[in-house]
């Protein structure tokens, strides 16, 4: 016979000691920004607000801990960043890094990093204008998607060529990059792409 799992009360209200060992977990598993930092230490305060209404009679009292919480929080992200634990520029280069050899267009990783909390200007810089990585970046996705230098078998049709032109196109490349890394030789295409995995 099975027993139904016991739900865990809401515990005491979240302080400075067991938020920053909250943050110091996720950093060991997750490479964040500030703002992704709070956001999770914020959720966790709502978790905890949520559970304490739940259970409490008392409302305004919650509240005004989970107010105090979300004020640690802040504190807590600042120390931490202070410390260097946590660094949007490192963050935002490895990300861009990650993303462009992954095959996403360079206003792809932009809208990621944005995604991720890394403001425009840090996105910008990490993102430089290079042709070069663009072009690459395009053929890392003509390869997994079998289109363009590395489709099997015959050149396709026109309606075949504007779907693989789209796709090219949906991942938010520029016309004239789609159609170059359409027509590249495979040999040139295959040097380019492993030039990009460096």
């Amino acid at each position: 016979m099975t027993t139904a799992p016991q739900r865990r009360g809401a515990g005491p209200p979240p302080n400075a000691g067991t938020l920053h060992d909250a943050a110091l977990n996720h950093l060991a598993r997750y490479a964040t920004t500030e703002i992704g930092l709070r956001r999770v230490l914020e959720r966790r305060v709502e978790r905890w607000a949520r559970l304490a209404r739940a259970e409490a009679g008392d409302v305004g009292d919650v509240t005004g801990q989970a107010a105090e919480a979300r004020r640690i929080v802040h504190e807590v992200v600042a120390r931490l960043a202070a410390a260097g634990a946590v660094n949007d520029a490192t963050f935002a280069e490895s990300r861009a890094r990650t993303l462009i050899r992954a095959g996403r267009s360079r206003r792809a990783a932009a809208a990621n990093l944005a995604a991720k909390g890394v403001d425009a200007e840090l996105a910008r810089s990490v993102l430089t204008e290079d042709t070069t990585s663009e072009l690459a970046a395009a053929l890392m996705l003509a390869r997994r998607r079998r289109i363009g230098p590395f489709r099997p078998g015959a050149p396709p049709d026109q309606a075949g060529q504007l779907r693989e032109l789209a796709v090219l196109a949906r991942a938010g490349f520029p016309q004239s990059t789609a159609r170059q890394a359409l027509a590249v030789a495979t040999d040139e295409a295959e040097a380019l792409v492993n030039q990009l995995r460096r």
